[in-house]
């Protein structure tokens, strides 16, 4: 058989592995989105941590509809204006809506779009009004990203080569992948959003001073930035959208440089950022680390095409090292109350990245690329706080920007949304109910008290507990030598529970019922830190262990919580021993002591 030549075209190919490569890249950078949700809920109080997602999910849905009908066609009107010799068209662009060739273009923007928008929203958590965040959201992804978009992207807008600004200063604004363009505008639409909004209840005392208002989980906020660090190669290598050149070229060099830098820039973002906040506080703390790790992309997503390897590490260094000075900026000086440093992590770190572009350039320094790269930003800056303040002034003209004061206090799932993230373990108080490091306090001690077939331990008497070899201990406790009803209920450290219940079964009073609680007495307050400011802890976490018994002598109850729960550290706990003036079984409707 005669080998032949498979006769096709090489450039039909190269589009088609291109157009696969960014929807395939689209849909990672969408795998963002609940990285953004785990980061903000896990920075705010458990209270709010359905709203945190609630929001999440409208961002993406309102905004892709709304960046469909209006947005990517504003971005290319902002275009035509602002260039030189570009016919102005609304047909030409709006061109998109019924052209299917176009619409792979128009998802791998709208998932820029969505990312800039998602920003905005751990600034203000806590105290927005959900259908007031709705129409800031909508605002960012029809006209405030957009008009950014068409400045700097596409090939002609203000601050491109053909632009009026980019003519004017002979280069072209350098942001490959939008650190200023999609970060740096959500950060700073963040920072003005929150200055509008004011900060939540008791964030700052009268004389200024800021109070610390810790997150329900840094567990979550550290996966969430792992799922976003994750994603982020898809937004860098992503925008690297020609895989393959016309000619069939793989353009491997190009997806090496930004894959290297993206990585060496979120590694030394990381390091840098740890080891500012433990110079500043003496702690290693792990959200200003995955914060530094943040800072570090946004900081080289504009110059990861452009920068040698070296310039990664230095532009992931300072993007990092920033991270918590400008937040204690932003709260101490400025008393912004920026709930999960969007403007450190995205404003401040993509304005920095990019200007510092022309110093680490492969192509060499240029003083017009510096200056379009500083004219740029602040044209970026300015627009994104002229536009983001108006449309926050105008919303709480006509709808409200803020909750009410109780709402707040009851938290934004209750009040905006119905319902609670955790029903069983919040109850719109300040503080989530769980143990100390933000785990919960298990009611059974940690070990699961099976009820479908397992090792079962009965709680009404009918079987027996086996401890000793085969000798039987009644759960009855034998022969009733009283038959009042007391009810012994203690406090105890909710690492002892399981002492305590083994105790109880010992004696013959296996039947308890358990709450988690907090409460103050002898036990010293505890000191914690969160993103580096100091607060007290003088509410402990306890278990409240509640035991009525009648056959079962109070005392000897009272005595094996006690010995089973004994430390000899202050915070032990209490046992109180109560009467019990009658008692009901439901099923049985048997009263009295027989019914316990």
């Amino acid at each position: 058989m005669e080998p032949f030549l498979l006769q096709t075209d090489v450039t039909a190919i190269a589009n088609s592995v291109n157009a696969v490569w960014v929807l395939m890249v689209s849909f990672l950078i969408f795998f963002m989105q609940p990285g953004f949700a785990l980061l903000e809920a896990g920075q705010v109080r458990a209270k709010n941590a359905g709203n945190v997602v609630m929001k999440n999910l409208m961002d993406w849905s309102l905004g892709v509809v709304v960046y469909f009908l209006l947005g990517a066609g504003i971005a290319s009107l902002a275009g035509y204006l602002t260039t030189d010799g570009d016919p102005f068209s609304v047909a030409s662009a709006f061109a998109y809506v019924n052209d299917p060739t176009a619409w792979i273009g128009w998802l791998f923007g709208a998932v820029f779009a969505m990312t800039a928008a998602t920003i905005v929203s751990g600034a203000v958590a806590g105290r927005i009004k959900f259908e007031a965040y709705v129409v800031l959201a909508v605002v960012m992804t029809a006209v405030i990203y957009p008009v950014i978009q068409g400045f700097a992207w596409g090939g002609n807008g203000l601050l491109s080569s053909a632009g009026y600004l980019g003519q004017a200063i002979g280069a072209g604004y350098k942001d490959f992948a939008g650190a200023t363009v999609v970060h740096a505008l959500g950060g700073v639409a963040g920072l003005t959003a929150a200055y509008v909004l004011g900060p939540r209840e008791g964030r700052f005392s009268e004389d200024g001073s800021a109070n610390a208002i810790p997150g329900h989980s840094v567990l979550f906020a550290v996966i969430g930035t792992l799922i976003l660090a994750f994603g982020w190669y898809a937004f860098n290598v992503g925008t690297q959208a020609t895989v393959l050149t016309a000619d069939g070229a793989f353009q491997g060099a190009a997806l090496g440089r930004v894959a290297l830098n993206t990585t060496l820039a979120m590694g030394t973002g990381a390091i840098a950022s740890t080891i500012v906040t433990s110079m500043r506080t003496g702690d290693t703390d792990p959200l200003f680390a995955a914060n530094g790790l943040l800072a570090g992309l946004v900081a080289i997503t504009g110059a990861c095409a452009h920068v040698t390897w070296t310039g990664a590490i230095v532009i992931g260094l300072i993007g990092g090292a920033q991270t918590p000075i400008v937040y204690r900026w932003v709260v101490d000086s400025l008393k912004i109350d920026d709930v999960c440093g969007v403007f450190a992590v995205h404003g401040s770190a993509g304005i920095i990245g990019t200007i510092l572009i022309p110093f680490f350039d492969v192509a060499g320094f240029s003083v017009p690329q510096l200056a379009i790269q500083v004219v740029g930003a602040a044209v970026i800056v300015a627009w994104t706080v002229v536009t983001t303040y108006i449309t926050m002034k105008a919303i709480d003209a006509v709808i409200g920007l803020r909750v009410s004061h109780e709402d707040e206090e009851a938290g934004l799932d209750q009040s905006e949304h119905g319902l609670s993230a955790y029903p069983e373990f919040t109850s719109g108080t300040d503080e989530p109910a769980v143990a100390d490091g933000g785990a919960q306090a298990r009611t059974d001690g940690g070990t699961d008290v099976r009820t479908d077939g397992g090792e079962e331990i009965r709680t009404d008497g009918g079987r027996e507990i086996r401890t000793d070899g085969g000798r039987e201990i009644r759960t009855d406790g034998g022969e009733p030598e009283s038959r009042d009803i007391k009810m012994v209920m203690a406090y105890i450290r909710p690492d002892k529970l399981s002492d305590v219940k083994k105790g109880l079964a010992e004696i013959g009073a296996p039947s308890l019922t358990v709450t988690n609680v907090s409460g103050r007495g002898s036990q010293p307050a505890k000191k914690g830190q969160w993103r580096g400011e100091e607060y007290t802890v003088d509410l402990h976490q306890k278990v409240k262990v509640e035991c009525v018994v009648a056959d079962v002598p109070a005392s000897d109850v009272a005595e094996a919580i006690s010995d089973a729960a004994r430390t000899g550290e202050k915070g032990d706990g209490k046992v109180f021993v109560l009467p019990v003036d009658e008692a009901y079984q439901i099923r049985t409707e048997e009263t009295g002591p027989d019914a316990v």
